[in-house]
């Protein structure tokens, strides 16, 4: 107990600076920063990212710097067709992304783990709205943490349609392991997309949370979302004509520079992997856990027919 609180102290301390920044402006400038067509610079940035933070371009679509038109293209590079295979069973549900777990399990009422400690609010993070919020009260959640060396394009852990976007504005702290261990309810701080799905287990949040040097989140249906950066929420309804179905494993968003995803299922609906905990990395494709059977069936029978 007193080694947590100590390490939450330190780390407090170390993020305190991050209150002072210009977090709005620095992420712009890194915008700009990554998109320049300066073709000697490009080529510059990348091998040195490369090598600093020891990415692997021989798993990329395309491994030389010279295939990528600006350093935002190489960040947000796409995969080869083999690198990352979906688990096929009919049951698992996959991670949606390269990264390591930050937290995963089971909610406590309407209250998700944030660190050894620490919570923070379900209907917070989901916007406010308690209607929205109610199916997901006592479920499953994963916490999973991109890092700069990671892949940055998200996809799908279980097929889905896409019933509801909430953009919701925010601050842009890191959420780099420290900065999260030393930042009260952090992720319901940050700018963040919030996406509602109907899947076989039943609703599906797929969080996507900004932070700072986050140049832009993007959705394969809506395209670039942030920036601009807005004072407001913005909510969509997917219905009807403009119905949204992705399949798992599908590519559903990206980040363009690094951030984290929470995934929030209901509750009796997903076994993790036993095996899984805080700090272990993940690829996109890998297990995560297995929907209930009984459960899924029930919920297949009235997706099909809805």
């Amino acid at each position: 107990m007193a080694n947590t609180v100590q390490h939450r102290l330190r780390d407090w301390l170390l993020s305190l600076y991050q209150h002072l920044l210009p977090q709005r402006t620095l992420s712009q400038l890194m915008y700009r920063l990554t998109r320049h067509r300066i073709v000697w610079l490009t080529g510059l940035q990348i091998r040195l990212f490369a090598r600093i933070f020891g990415v692997n371009l021989k798993e990329a679509e395309f491994s030389s710097p010279k295939d990528y038109p600006h350093f935002n293209a190489f960040f947000t590079r796409a995969l080869g067709k083999e690198a990352r295979p979906i688990a096929d069973s009919a049951d698992a549900v996959v991670s949606p992304v390269d990264g390591c777990i930050s937290q995963l399990g089971s909610l406590t009422d309407d209250r998700l783990l944030q660190a050894k400690g620490w919570s923070y609010n379900l209907v917070e993070l989901l916007g406010g709205s308690k209607s929205r919020a109610a199916p997901f009260r006592g479920g499953q959640f994963a916490t999973l943490y991109l890092s700069p060396k990671d892949y940055h394009r998200i996809h799908m852990p279980l097929a889905g349609h896409l019933r509801e976007m909430t953009y919701l504005p925010g601050r842009l702290f890191s959420v780099s392991p420290k900065t999260v261990n030393g930042i009260h309810n952090l992720f319901a701080r940050n700018e963040r997309v919030v996406n509602i799905f109907d899947t076989e287990a039943g609703p599906l949040a797929m969080v996507l949370v900004g932070a700072i040097f986050v140049g832009s989140i993007e959705t394969v249906w809506a395209g670039q979302i942030t920036p601009p950066y807005r004072h407001q929420p913005h909510h969509q309804l997917y219905e009807g004509d403009k119905a949204i179905s992705l399949a798992k494993g599908q590519e559903m968003g990206r980040f363009n520079m690094g951030s984290t995803v929470i995934l929030i299922f209901p509750p009796d609906t997903i076994h993790w992997q036993s095996e899984l905990q805080a700090e272990m990395p993940v690829r996109m494709g890998q297990p995560l856990g297995q929907l209930i059977t009984a459960v899924r069936t029930e919920v297949q029978k009235q997706w099909a027919n809805a």
